[in-house]
């Protein structure tokens, strides 16, 4: 962190905290939740829903993150009403909780008095009406924020129902650029850049007379035209959501008790569900200050349910915190209507989130609000409170989580395959995207379909970033897909990995420009160029251009270049395929190349899904790692249990029934106690699921 905050949080942690972090109590069976608002039922059915609950197979709930205005009527004017009847109901059910700081959705007598705390975007100051809609760095935002958290943890700590807290809710800078934040990121940038001149040349200011002659004269960054500052200070925006989590984080531990835990629900990259990377936050540094990392992830269902979105989010969440298990805080039960799960699907959603590692799932919400703007993003149950067909399947769920929670807490997972990912490069490629025919492409469209095809063949990968802390020699093969945007530093750690021994697959556009998205002055790839063996001076959108010879014999729908080609020219590297067009040179499309004890590849262009098959496949055999036969829409994904035995979730995600020829060690099936011994077809139902404990 580099931000004006970092100090505050700083000494607002070691004074609360003596500096050390307190030792909580994380769960030691699966958590199994939903989320519950007393403050929006329609009548007092409290009592009722916890005995709903509890027969469920529900033993955990989370509450309050969303009812400052609630809890705080006026000016510390409290009043916990709400709060104390969900902890006597759920208590006497033998429901744990989980209390959420209600700071994202600030009440309006703040707004009214206070006007400042409302977050100064680019297109000027925010309305009151939506959440997330305040300043995270305003002093008068954070005076009130201070009061509320405080006079809630202690008022709940001692609560023997009260198992740990969740700051804040999907927590972001919400664009703010106001006054404050300008002057707060020159401070920034002054630290960073003591000489001006230093500046200029690194963001290359000099163009359209951008060049800043004195401190004084710093504009405004929301009128940039520069990517190097507006990615400077979105990199700043991101670590103000970082500062603001660990003064948040710092509050509630100095407040509540020792055994409690803090998480945070992180949200993904969003693509009218969750996606890819969150632009908004570096979730590798965020997640530092809390002692366990929270996620929140929903997905398309019915017939468009792959499970890969369950996959990715848990992948990463897992990596946040390097192999750390995580909580789902957040999931679908219903959703948007046409979410509305099929029978089965949602026992395979909660299983296939704890084979990536999920020690909890909890579902947004028990019981669909009746009012405002989610009025029709549907809980457990709709409207009217009644048992349904979703309720129903969640009693299984629940009963076999009430048997087996135990046993299948805390799965440890040692995967050979990482994706690299980079919110610098996410900036620096999102600045200028690849258009065809007026679409944008951004990262995540070409970061995820790499995972996505590791993800069909069953290979299972971590997510790494250049913060994580996991050597990359833990792993056989690390895919990178277009690392726009990099230090020379952290390219020479992924081209020395290859040279130990490593194999690394580049795809296109990546090192294109350094950490501050200025353009290398070099022949492309840049730094990568020697380890790849490869050149480019030039590139295009590709029109009618496929691979010469069908190299990955996918046929011709899918045997050609999308939205962007580089003309790649080997220099030492062996030639894997080739583009073909009447009017373009025969240039290289993918090349592999010897360097060091290990392998560097390099793909110059988006290839269509099936060929990305085609190459992962080739890079995994290269690779060395076992490349297993059974593909989607049969899903095995595994890990170690507590005890030392291995299990494997087996995920049917199709319509129809499937059979396995189940090639791994003999073991049990836990959902239904029959034998499983390798060789046997394990037939799975239309959207069903195994857990085998090996022998």
């Amino acid at each position: 962190m580099t931000t004006f905050a970092r100090a505050l949080a700083t000494a607002a942690l070691g004074a609360l905290c003596g500096g050390t972090f307190a030792a909580p109590t994380l769960p030691d069976t699966i958590l199994f939740g939903v989320a519950y608002y007393d403050e929006y039922t329609p009548v007092d059915r409290l009592d009722e829903d916890a005995r709903m609950m509890k027969e469920a197979g529900i033993n955990v709930v989370r509450i309050a993150e969303s009812t400052w205005g609630t809890l705080e009527r006026d000016e510390g004017v409290f009043d916990f009403t709400h709060v104390d009847r969900m902890l006597a109901a759920f208590h006497k059910a033998g429901i744990k909780v989980i209390v959420g700081t209600p700071t994202y959705a600030i009440p309006t007598w703040l707004a009214r008095k206070h006007p400042n705390v409302l977050v100064v975007a680019p297109k000027g100051r925010a309305e009151y009406g939506p959440r997330q809609n305040m300043d995270i760095t305003d002093p008068d935002f954070r005076a009130a924020a201070e009061r509320v958290i405080v006079k809630l943890v202690d008022h709940v700590k001692d609560h023997p129902a009260v198992i740990g807290y969740q700051v804040d809710n999907e927590t972001k800078a919400y664009a703010t650029s106001g006054p404050n934040v300008q002057r707060a990121f020159v401070a920034s940038m002054r630290r960073k850049f003591p000489d001006l001149d230093q500046l200029n040349k690194a963001f290359g200011l000099d163009y359209w007379s951008n060049r800043i002659n004195s401190w004084d004269d710093f504009p405004s960054v929301n009128g940039s035209i520069n990517a190097s500052l507006s990615n400077a200070f979105t990199a700043f925006q991101r670590d103000l959501v970082t500062d603001y989590l660990t003064w948040q984080a710092g509050l509630v531990r100095a407040h509540a008790r020792g055994d409690q835990f803090i998480t945070q629900n992180f949200d993904l990259g969003w693509k009218n569900h969750s996606y890819g990377v969150q632009p908004e936050v570096n979730h590798w540094d965020a997640a530092q200050p809390l002692d366990v990392a929270g996620i929140d992830i929903y997905h398309p269902s019915q017939d468009k349910l792959t499970g890969v979105e369950i996959a990715f989010g848990g992948d990463l969440a897992r990596s946040m915190r390097d192999g750390q298990n995580y909580l789902v805080m957040e999931t679908e039960a219903q959703g948007f209507s046409h979410w509305t799960p099929y029978p089965g699907q949602m026992r395979l959603q909660a299983f296939s989130h704890l084979a990536s590692g999920a020690n909890m799932v909890s579902y947004w919400h028990w019981a669909t609000t009746a009012n405002a703007i989610e009025t029709y993003w549907r809980g457990v149950l709709s409207q009217d409170y009644q048992p349904n067909e979703v309720y129903a399947e969640v009693k299984t769920i629940g009963a076999d989580l009430r048997r087996l929670g135990p046993k299948l807490v805390n799965l440890r997972k040692k995967n050979q395959v990482a994706v690299y990912v980079s919110n610098t490069a996410q900036a620096g490629f999102n600045a200028f995207k690849v258009y065809v025919d007026g679409k944008a492409f951004d990262y995540n469209d070409a970061m995820r379909p790499w995972y996505d095809a590791l993800y069909r063949m069953n290979v299972e990968a971590d997510i790494l970033s250049p913060a994580s802390k996991v050597p990359l020699s833990d792993y056989k093969l690390i895919v990178v897909p277009s690392l726009y945007a990099a230090s020379d530093a952290e390219i020479a750690r992924l081209n020395d990995y290859a040279k130990q021994g490593g194999h690394v697959l580049y795809t296109f556009r990546s090192g294109f420009s350094d950490e501050n998205t200025k353009v290398r002055y070099a022949v492309q790839p840049g730094a990568i160029s020697a380890a790849a063996g490869v050149t480019y001076h030039q590139f295009t959108n590709p029109v009618d251009v496929t691979l010469a010879g069908d190299p990955f014999k996918v046929g011709a729908a899918d045997n050609k270049a999308r939205w962007w080609m580089e003309f790649l020219k080997p220099t030492t590297a062996t030639v894997v395929a080739r583009f073909q067009h009447p009017s373009w040179p025969d240039y290289a499309a993918v090349t592999r190349n010897a360097w060091g004890s290990g392998e560097v590849g390099y793909v110059g262009f988006m290839p269509t899904d099936a060929v990305i098959d085609g190459i992962v496949t080739d890079q995994v055999k290269r690779a060395g790692i076992d490349l297993p036969k059974v593909r989607f829409p049969l899903i095995v994904r595994g890990g170690t249990l507590q005890d030392g035995h291995r299990v494997r979730y087996v995920l049917n995600y199709s319509a129809r029934p499937q059979r396995l020829n189940y090639a791994y060690a003999s073991g049990t099936d836990l959902l239904s106690g029959r034998k499983v011994t390798r060789g046997q077809q394990l037939a799975l139902k239309p959207w069903g699921v195994a857990i085998v404990e090996e022998e």
